[in-house]
């Protein structure tokens, strides 16, 4: 579930997919990025566990720009949206 977030006004809960079905969905989404746009694997692990010891995190969701954080951090030029930038080295 989404908690912590509010549902979309045009969905109904039996349209929302399940955790399985959504990382499918975020996985396809990040397989179509272009291998030139795509951050090191190193980088995105490295965003991926910043994210994960924020408490902005939701369910794989960024509460502050609503992002999923598992796509986001795979983007070359992808900056984490807190002040200051989290994903900063």
């Amino acid at each position: 579930m989404l908690s912590g977030k509010p549902f979309c006004r045009r969905c109904l809960l039996a349209d929302l997919p399940t955790g399985a079905e959504l990382a499918a969905t975020v996985r396809e989404w990040v397989s179509q990025i272009p291998p030139d746009r795509r951050a090191p694997a190193e980088t995105v692990a490295r965003r991926l566990g910043v994210c994960r010891q924020c408490d902005h995190l939701r369910d794989g969701l960024c509460a502050l720009c609503g992002c999923y954080v598992e796509y986001r951090a795979e983007g070359a030029s992808a900056r984490c949206p807190d002040l200051p930038d989290r994903w900063q080295t």
